[in-house]
């Protein structure tokens, strides 16, 4: 019997991206995503994370190689995508429900629809109780809340998250990371996260890619071998500072390259 194999949700093999006649931004790329992985990107910064989201998402195509979500284009698996960027970018002169309500609208979806998935929406990420406020009444974690909110709107299958929780204080980014878990549990994304923090990456991922820079590259692929699901205890474990440590080794190497 011929064994079938399951097509990755994101597929990059000999992915270069360059602009104009510049020296290449990514280089030979070789990256698979699993249906409901969690996968992390690290590296210095300029080594081409963000923009492997970018290629990903269609917002610019690939120089050379092959680019695959979904078995299908880029530009032909949008509906399937949502990206979420480090900037909320709320409209301000719209309320919480409206904001989320947004691509619903240009979907020109039905007003009873849609009002009822903005609201189950609300209610997923915790945010029923400012519906009607407006994004300058919100904390930066409830602003990043409505922001996922929002991009949940289209029902995507895949997230593509860069540096989602950087600008928020510790506090908030670790509660933030523990409701994005129990989200991907319940709603099965498959997600490719950026971020700068080793730790951060450790405990969202089931595997973390750590790019070298000039060109970007896969320098490191690493199993984050941790039970789930993780929870707030998980982040003082012995296995956590472990798995931490091999990573910050890694990433202190590809700065020396």
């Amino acid at each position: 019997m011929t064994e079938t194999r399951e097509v990755p949700h994101i597929c990059l093999r000999g992915v270069t991206k360059r602009y104009g006649s510049a020296a290449p931004v990514l280089e030979n790329i070789d990256l698979t995503v699993s249906k409901g992985e969690f996968v992390s990107i690290i590296g210095p910064s300029g080594c081409g994370k963000s923009t492997i989201l970018k290629l990903v998402s269609g917002l610019t195509p690939v120089s050379s190689g092959t680019l695959l979500v979904d078995g299908m284009t880029p530009a032909n698996a949008r509906e399937i995508v949502s990206f979420i960027f480090q900037d909320p970018t709320l409209l301000p002169w719209r309320t919480v429900a409206k904001n989320v309500a947004l691509a619903l609208e240009l979907d020109h979806s039905p007003r009873d629809a849609r009002s009822e998935r903005v609201t189950a929406l609300l209610e997923l990420v915790g945010l029923s109780h400012v519906a009607k406020s407006y994004p300058r009444q919100l904390s930066g974690g409830m602003k990043m809340r409505a922001s996922i909110a929002r991009a949940l709107a289209s029902k995507p299958r895949i997230l593509l998250m860069d540096e989602p929780f950087a600008a928020l204080d510790e506090m908030s980014r670790d509660r933030l990371n523990e409701e994005l878990l129990r989200l991907k549990e319940e709603l099965k994304w498959t997600v490719l996260f950026v971020t700068h923090s080793v730790a951060e990456a450790v405990y969202l991922s089931d595997r973390i890619i750590v790019l070298a820079p000039h060109p970007g590259r896969v320098a490191h692929e690493i199993v984050v071998d941790l039970p789930s699901p993780r929870d707030a205890a998980m982040r003082s474990s012995p296995g956590m500072d472990e798995c931490i440590a091999n990573v910050s080794r890694a990433l202190r190497g590809v700065h020396n390259l």
